[in-house]
C-alpha cells in the first residue's frame, strides 16, 4: 500500500490542527482544574471544574499540603454542614452568559456563607476571574484561579 508524500502531510496536519482546536476550546471553558486563591492572593486549594450539557459544577479535588487535620466545612449552614470538604460540591449550576459564566451559587467553605457567582476567562484561558456576590455584581468580592491542567 503506497501513500503519497503529500497525503501524509495533510493527514498529519489534520490531526496537528484538530489537536490544537480541541486544545483552545477546553482553555476556553471554565472545565478542568483550577488552583484556587481567595481574595488576598493566598491559595485555598484546587477545584475541579465540570460542564454537564453548558451546566457547570466546581467540586472540591484537594486541599494545600499546609492545611490542618480538620478538614470538614463546620461553617456550612445547610446540608454541607459537617461534611468533608474534599469531594463537596462549591459551586453549582453556572452557564455561559455572553463573555462570561454566571451561576447560582458559590460556596465560601471558610464562613459557610454562599454567594451568586461570575466566571471570566482571562489570559487566554489560564486564569480565571471568580466573582461572588449577593444581588448585583458590583457587591462582592473577587478570586483569582489559575489552571493547572
Amino acid at each position: 500500500m503506497k501513500v503519497s508524500i503529500h497525503a501524509f502531510i495533510t493527514h498529519c496536519l489534520s490531526i496537528l490542527f484538530l489537536s490544537a482546536t480541541s486544545f483552545v476550546y477546553a482553555s476556553n471553558t471554565p472545565e478542568g482544574l483550577w488552583k484556587a486563591h481567595d481574595d488576598k492572593g493566598m491559595p485555598t486549594g484546587y477545584i475541579r471544574v465540570k460542564g454537564v450539557d453548558g451546566v457547570y459544577t466546581g467540586v472540591i479535588e484537594k486541599g494545600l499540603e499546609t492545611d490542618r487535620e480538620d478538614k470538614y466545612c463546620h461553617a456550612c449552614k445547610d446540608e454541607r454542614k459537617g461534611q468533608k470538604l474534599v469531594g463537596m460540591t462549591m459551586m453549582k449550576n453556572v452557564k455561559a452568559n455572553g463573555d462570561a459564566y454566571e451561576g447560582d451559587e458559590i460556596l465560601d467553605p471558610f464562613s459557610g456563607n454562599t454567594y451568586r457567582v461570575k466566571l471570566q476567562l482571562k489570559n487566554a484561558g489560564n486564569v480565571m476571574e471568580v466573582r461572588g456576590f449577593i444581588g448585583l455584581s458590583l457587591f462582592g468580592r473577587t478570586q483569582v484561579w489559575q489552571r493547572v491542567e
